[in-house]
Order: structure tokens, then C-alpha cells, then sequence
């Protein structure tokens, strides 16, 4: 068997193009934050992670411009080598006080922190426990460490206590949750996992790549809104949602940054953060922290939404934040009823298996502080319309 016979077997998505359901790689030509515009058409975007509806904002640009005179386009290397910055310390200095942890270290993307961490922290004599339903990156961090893993069911705390009394209290133990879950839209239990976590003598790793800016007194994430700060050993996230940019971060204690820096190879060999990617971010965070009714127009859109399309009958899950995915079940039916959706002038995202279970396949839809009524109003009836006529309502 040759290597590349996986690839010509491989047909679905060519199948899924030739009859115009491939949802993928949808080509946007043009982006004015709430909306976009594909084929020469303008769609509502509720497929974005861009929360607080930051991408165009006038300080967010005007900081990317400054950084591209002052320091040029990249970096061309690690920050181990000609690639660290004084802007790259800084940002992570304003990581630490905005999360309430002692140090911060900025990583190229959001993906690459998550990598980093687990797999530079879990050695051979340790387990990582993980939610079954945690992002694709903190797994991939765990295939890639040298000690075991083990997965719990979704917020199933009496299962990973289990897990956690069946393993030899000698050895490291890491637990691993999504802050708020991706597709389901769920926060963790920190109140209760973070008892569970601290019997057993386990560390709390919490990726905020979806809270940052949503939960919080000030959108500081999920610790914050727990109140349970000090409680969590490591925050995680990505710049790349409501921070407006890319790339990403962990805080903790300092001493454990520090073992992070030396240790974590998607730090150690990755090209840093290029300078505006820098730039966006700081100003991010300063417009967070100054501009809180943005975060009170991102809540009432949310709120608005889960009322409305529960009353229409929509099955939404057990989401309790921005991400609101619209439950329809078999593959097939889900395409179909985005492909009617983006022609009518509204864009989704469908979500298949892996990412979800067989059978549970669904629309993600999301919403931003910046999305006004009138846009709303049209969601809901284009949504409205087009799954009465599939029969998902």
C-alpha cells in the first residue's frame, strides 16, 4: 500500500464541492466586523469568534500601524534567538494583572500554546486527565508528552474522581478544561471540580480561549466569574477571538512559567509573535478594561438570542454563553440547511464528528457585541424560515 492511497480514498469532500456543500474554506473577500461578503454577496456573520467585535476597531488598527513602522512585518525567529521583543514582555506583564497570576508567556497561536503546556509539563511518571469534549490542542498536548492520559466524560466529575483515587499517588497530575466549551457553548464547574482537583494534590489548567472578554467582573474569564482566581493553577487562551488578533498565553506562578519558557518546544522553536499581532492585542486588552458596556451589548445580543430561538422552538443545548449551536442531527440535513442559510444571506458554521458525536451534528452560531437588532431580526427569520421547511422546528 502506498502512503498517499488514504489521500485518493479520501472523496467526500471532493463529492461534497462538486454538489456545492462543501461548507469549508468559505472564500470572504471583504470583512466589516458583523458582516462579510463572499461571491459578491453580503452575509451577517454569527460564525465568528470575534465576541467583543473588536477586529475593526479604530485603536486596534491604529495600533497595528505603529507597530509595522517601529518594528516591521516579523521577527524572523524565536524568542530564544533575534525574536523576543520589548513589546513581547510588556504584553505579558499586562496578561499577568489582567488574569491575577504572577507571570504570563505569549506563544505564536492560541493552538501552540495548549501544545506547549501540557506537553512540556507532563512527563513520564504523570497523567494528564482531560474532559472529554477539551479543544483538539490540549489533546494533541497530551499525545505529545511522554505521560498518560486519561478522559472523562463531559463534566463528569464523579468519573474523573475515579480516575483520579485509581491513580498512584505518586505521580503529577494535570487536569485539563475548556473554561467554555466550543461547541456546546457550556461553562466548566469550577466550584465544584476545583475541590475535587485540590483533594487529590492534581494541578487546574483552565483554556479561556472562548471566556477571555465574555466571563468576569471585567472579562478576565472563567476563574474570575467563579471568583476562584487564585484557585486555578493555569489560564490558557488565544488572542485570536476577542483580543482581535492571533496568537496566545498562559499565566501562572512564576516559577512554573519560567520552567515553561526553557521547556516548552512550540515556544523554544516557533518564530514569535509578529509585531502587530502584539500591538492589536495590548490595545485589545486596554479597550476591554475601559469599554465595559461593550461586554453589557455582547450579554443582551446573547440573552435575546437563546430567548428567541428557544421560543421558536430551536433546540440549543446547555449553553450559557455567546455560543449558541442549533442541534439538527444527521450530516446530510445539516448541510443542506447551511448551504439554504449562507444563500439567504446569513453565515453558520456546521459542525460534524470529530468535533462533535455521531448523530449530534449541528449549526454553531455566535454572537458579538456589535451585531445590532436589525441584523438579529434578520437571523431569526432567515433561520426561522429555512428550518421550518426542513423540519428542524
Amino acid at each position: 500500500m502506498h502512503l498517499f492511497d488514504k489521500c485518493a480514498a479520501f472523496t467526500i469532500a471532493r463529492e461534497a464541492r462538486a454538489a456545492g456543500m462543501y461548507p469549508y474554506f468559505q472564500k470572504i473577500t471583504e470583512s466589516q466586523d458583523t458582516e462579510v461578503v463572499i461571491d459578491g454577496h453580503r452575509k451577517v456573520m454569527i460564525g465568528s469568534n470575534n465576541y467583543m467585535g473588536l477586529t475593526h476597531h479604530p485603536k486596534i488598527l491604529e495600533a497595528a500601524r505603529v507597530a509595522l513602522e517601529v518594528y516591521g512585518s516579523g521577527n524572523t525567529g524565536s524568542r530564544f534567538l533575534n525574536g523576543n521583543l520589548d513589546i513581547h514582555d510588556i504584553l505579558e506583564e499586562e496578561l499577568a494583572d489582567f488574569t491575577g497570576k504572577e507571570a504570563a508567556l505569549v506563544f505564536s497561536t492560541g493552538y501552540q500554546t495548549n501544545l506547549g503546556v501540557v506537553s512540556a509539563l507532563v512527563g513520564r511518571n504523570d497523567t494528564a486527565y482531560l474532559d472529554k469534549l477539551d479543544h483538539a490542542c490540549i489533546q494533541d498536548g497530551a499525545r505529545l508528552s511522554f505521560g498518560e492520559t486519561e478522559r472523562f466524560r463531559h463534566e463528569d466529575y464523579a468519573h474523573l474522581e475515579a480516575l483520579l483515587r485509581n491513580t498512584d499517588a505518586a505521580r503529577g497530575k494535570l487536569v485539563a478544561v475548556d473554561g467554555v466549551y466550543s461547541m456546546e457553548g457550556d461553562i466548566a464547574n469550577l466550584p465544584e471540580l476545583v475541590p475535587l482537583v485540590k483533594k487529590y494534590d492534581a494541578a487546574l489548567m483552565v483554556d479561556d480561549a472562548h471566556s477571555l472578554g465574555v466571563l468576569g467582573p471585567n472579562g478576565e474569564g472563567t476563574a474570575a466569574h467563579f471568583g476562584l482566581t487564585d484557585e486555578v493553577d493555569l489560564i490558557t487562551g488565544t488572542f485570536s477571538k476577542s483580543l482581535a488578533s492571533i496568537g496566545g498565553f498562559v499565566a501562572g506562578d512564576d516559577i512554573v512559567i519560567d520552567y515553561l519558557r526553557n521547556h516548552a518546544r512550540t515556544e523554544i522553536f516557533s518564530a514569535s509573535m509578529p509585531p502587530s499581532a502584539v500591538a492589536t492585542v495590548r490595545a485589545a486588552l486596554q479597550i476591554i478594561r475601559t469599554e465595559p458596556d461593550r461586554r453589557e451589548r455582547l450579554w443582551k445580543n446573547t440573552r435575546r438570542m437563546m430567548t428567541e430561538l428557544t421560543g421558536l422552538g430551536f433546540e440549543i443545548g446547555p449553553t450559557q454563553t455567546p455560543i449558541i449551536p442549533i442541534l439538527i442531527g444527521p450530516m446530510d440535513l445539516t448541510f443542506r440547511v447551511w448551504r439554504e442559510i449562507l444563500d439567504a444571506g446569513v453565515f453558520t458554521n456546521p459542525v460534524i464528528p470529530p468535533a462533535v458525536p455521531e448523530g449530534a451534528c449541528r449549526l454553531r452560531t455566535s454572537y458579538m457585541a456589535t451585531h445590532t437588532d436589525a441584523q438579529l431580526d434578520f437571523v431569526l427569520e432567515v433561520l426561522e424560515k429555512v428550518c421550518t421547511k426542513y423540519g428542524v422546528l
